[in-house]
């Protein structure tokens, strides 16, 4: 497994205490609460999982001890000339500002070095209903000179000590590297003498690509734990490293810095947000970020959070592919329209790599001579929207109209496919906002999709660097990236966008505050040994971390395409001998996607790739009371039949149990349901979905929509961006002219060696196109 090379090792203070011991005044405050229920544990009663008062006070004290004092180090480090800022930073000038809002506090403490030429500051969010909080810290030079170079910048550098209860245990997932073991869960016991390093590919700059390249992390300690995530579109690094007995370093920031800053320039760390959580139980803190998550990170539009989806494909010119499904009673949320509707003929590629040609972004008005609007609006006239793919950060042809505007590109490197469209370069990033704003306003685009394909930009930025500026490129270019999607959401509140980087690979927090991700990975083709398995193995481990996920399935037997369902959701084109099959997963996923998204989460079973295993997990909405449990039987699992122990249930509820292959509804009460459990019994490659909800005496009740956790007992998220959510009737189409729909051509991508092996033999750069398929 690639490992980065770690970051060096920073100094502290000699003539202070421990700058950061977490086993402090917050910790201790626990001391008398304890919830102890294992991984893999008896299945919990009924009671919704919300921070405990102590929970949300060791929070704010921790805050105040590390982030807010004005007599402790704060919890980043840097070094400014030769001096670290731990012998430096207490004798600046300090000032603080406190905001007050109903669901958080925004602090901002700034530090002034005595020369008045570098000011540090650092915006922090503290989180009101959960035990949360955020912060970044910000460089600039406020004065007429260069400063001194700032290197090896944190944005977490902390220090923590243990009890000799047990060991430090990290827990996280893969990121993803298109193989069946994306997103694979760990656990990493940290003994003395341990450490490790995270990050993307060392070629990369994409924020959750490869096995080490997760941004998102748990740390269980004696009594509890703390949840981090790194928000930075680009290439970060964070290590562990156990000092001692009892001690564990943890640092954590953009990987590469070592620069001065010239007069008026502004740098900024990657986002760093903390979780933290009591008792043994890592699946209820799991759900606890899960919560929090959908308060304040998923995107929400008029108040109300992003919700479950699904696609087709579509050539975004002629009504009768998207008529075909309402005909067949699927209304799709999304009309999706690929890759190849620009100019693609001039260009260094040819046949089905083609569509590789990117940097004009104009529509080719051959193949679409009146545009997209027509179909867009026909789109939402039935009840659905339109999207339209977008890769511009990379200009695959020098004879596009990026391509001839050298002054805005990072030169391509034998990794890149192509050029890198600067976004650091303000005269490019104003371009490209207001080309995409007018496309949005001209062809009515309701989904802006961003890929980002090849390697990734990192050896395209540091190749712009000299030794004295080093990430300085990316950087800018990362802030550039994050502002273009802010003024496009600003100009277009209801504009949604989908993040995309050859699959689930740049999924960071930043990122997904502005974005969701519809496919989270590229591994979702039939020819793809172990596609199968393999999703159900994504939705297994992506699901700790991101509630809203995606993808197609493109097999039609309820094994297989059960394995791809998720908050997005789509199958390839529809025929007569697959209508069935697809009425069918679109009914069954949109009964179950909203439990995916906003219900909390239960493995039930442990992970596995095997063949001979069964895999089974639950998605649990306690405010209505209402779930899901989705079950499958692998091909060479010898029993039979399988008791699941579902958890979270009213043990004195009676509950209606429907199996989506059964016209039988089941009933019973929440204490069987957790114990003896549900029973399931399936044939080998067998699946079965279970939904369940509460049962009157008397009668049945209809099903109720699950309430998000943002609209429990919450106050409204500040700062969303809104707008509406269209969902007229639809009608026939009448006004577009019969032209025959393009085929949409299946994507290929040339593929890095260390992936083509792990694939096993799936063949990425020859391969049939396939009409109607999700592609990236």
């Amino acid at each position: 497994m690639p490992t980065a090379t770690p970051l060096t090792e920073r100094p502290c203070a000699n003539n202070a205490r421990p700058r950061h011991t977490l086993l402090s005044n917050a910790w201790h405050l626990a001391t008398a609460w304890l919830l102890i229920v294992a991984v893999g544990h008896a299945p919990q009663a009924c009671a919704e999982i919300a921070p405990t008062p102590v929970e949300l006070e060791m929070t704010s004290l921790w805050v105040r001890e590390n982030l807010l004092s004005a007599t402790r180090l704060p919890p980043f480090s840097f070094k400014y000339g030769t001096a670290h800022s731990s012998t430096f930073l207490r004798s600046w000038a300090r000032t603080v500002q406190t905001t007050v809002g109903v669901a958080s506090t925004e602090h901002v403490v700034t530090w002034t070095d005595p020369a008045q030429l570098l000011r540090i500051r650092c915006e922090i969010v503290e989180y009101h209903d959960h035990p949360a909080v955020e912060w970044t810290v910000y460089f600039k030079n406020i004065g007429a000179a260069d400063t001194a170079i700032c290197q090896d910048i944190l944005g977490f550098d902390f220090q923590m000590a243990r009890t000799n209860r047990f060991e430090y245990l990290l827990h996280g997932i893969y990121g993803d590297f298109m193989t069946a073991d994306s997103y694979r869960p760990y656990a990493l016991t940290m003994d003395p003498g341990f450490t490790k390093t995270f990050a993307p590919y060392a070629f990369s700059g994409k924020s959750s690509d490869g096995p080490d390249g997760w941004p998102y992390f748990n740390l269980q300690m004696p009594g509890g734990g703390m949840m981090m995530a790194i928000g930075w579109p680009g290439q970060w690094a964070c290590s562990f490293t156990r000092n001692g007995t009892n001690g564990l370093s943890i640092k954590a920031g953009q990987q590469l810095t070592r620069m001065y800053l010239k007069p008026g320039e502004e740098i900024r760390t990657p986002l760093t947000a903390l979780l933290f959580w009591r008792g043994e139980d890592v699946v209820r803190s799991q759900n606890l970020w899960r919560h929090w998550y959908v308060d304040y990170v998923l995107p929400h539009f008029d108040g109300q959070p992003q919700q479950a989806v699904q696609q087709i494909q579509c050539s975004g010119y002629h009504p009768s592919n998207l008529y075909a499904f309402l005909a067949k009673g699927i209304v799709p949320d999304i009309c999706w329209r690929d890759a190849g509707w620009y100019p693609v003929s001039q260009g260094p590629y040819t046949g089905d790599l083609q569509w590789l040609n990117t940097g004009t972004w104009e529509i080719n008005r051959t193949l679409y001579p009146r545009g997209f609007r027509a179909f867009s609006d026909y789109a939402r006239s039935s009840g659905s929207s339109f999207l339209l793919w977008f890769e511009p950060e990379r200009v695959g042809s020098p004879n596009s109209f990026l391509g001839q505007r050298p002054q805005w590109l990072l030169p391509a490197t034998s990794t890149t496919v192509g050029d890198i469209l600067n976004l650091g370069n303000p005269e490019a990033l104003d371009w490209l906002i207001n080309h995409i704003d007018d496309m949005i306003n001209t062809e009515g685009l309701d989904w802006y999709r961003e890929d980002m394909n090849g390697n990734g930009p990192l050896p395209a930025w540091r190749n712009a660097d000299s030794s004295t500026r080093q990430g300085i490129t990316e950087n800018f270019y990362v802030q550039g990236h994050l502002a273009f999607w802010d003024e496009l959401k600003a100009r277009h509140p209801a504009l949604r966008i989908d993040s995309c980087a050859s699959g689930g690979r740049r999924n960071d927090l930043e990122t997904m505050r502005r974005a969701v991700p519809l496919v989270r990975s590229d591994f979702q083709f039939p020819d793809m040994a172990g596609v199968v398995e393999g999703n159900q193995c994504h939705i297994y481990g992506l699901s700790r971390w991101l509630p809203f996920h995606g993808t197609g399935a493109y097999l039609y037997d309820p094994y297989s395409f059960r394995s791809f369902y998720g908050t997005c959701f789509g199958m390839g084109g529809l025929t007569e001998e697959n209508t069935a099959a697809q009425q069918q997963a679109y009914a069954e996923q949109k009964q179950i996607g909203k439990y995916m998204l906003f219900g909390d989460y239960y493995p039930l079973t442990p992970y596995s790739l095997d063949n001979n295993v069964w895999i089974a997990w639950q998605f649990n909405a306690p405010s209505s009371r209402q779930g899901c449990v989705q079950v499958f039987r692998r091909q060479n699992a010898t029993t039979t039949s399988i008791t699941l122990q579902l958890n979270d249930l009213d043990p004195d509820q009676i509950y209606q149990v429907k199996n989506f292959d059964s016209p039988t509804l089941l009933s019973k009460s929440g204490a069987e349901l957790m114990n003896p459990g549900l029973t399931v019994t399936l044939p080998a490659k067998g699946s079965a979905v279970f939904q369940y909800q509460p049962q009157p005496p008397a009668a049945i009740v209809a099903e109720e929509e699950p309430v998000p956790p943002s609209a429990i007992k919450r106050s409204a998220p500040s700062k969303r961006f809104v707008g509406p959510i269209l969902r007229p009737s639809p009608t026939p189409p009448v006004a577009i002219a019969p032209t025959p729909p393009t085929t949409i051509k299946r994507r290929a991508l040339p593929v890095r060696p260390e992936v083509e092996e792990r694939i096993k033999g799936a063949k990425m750069l020859k391969r049939a196109p396939l009409a109607d398929k999700q592609v990236k």
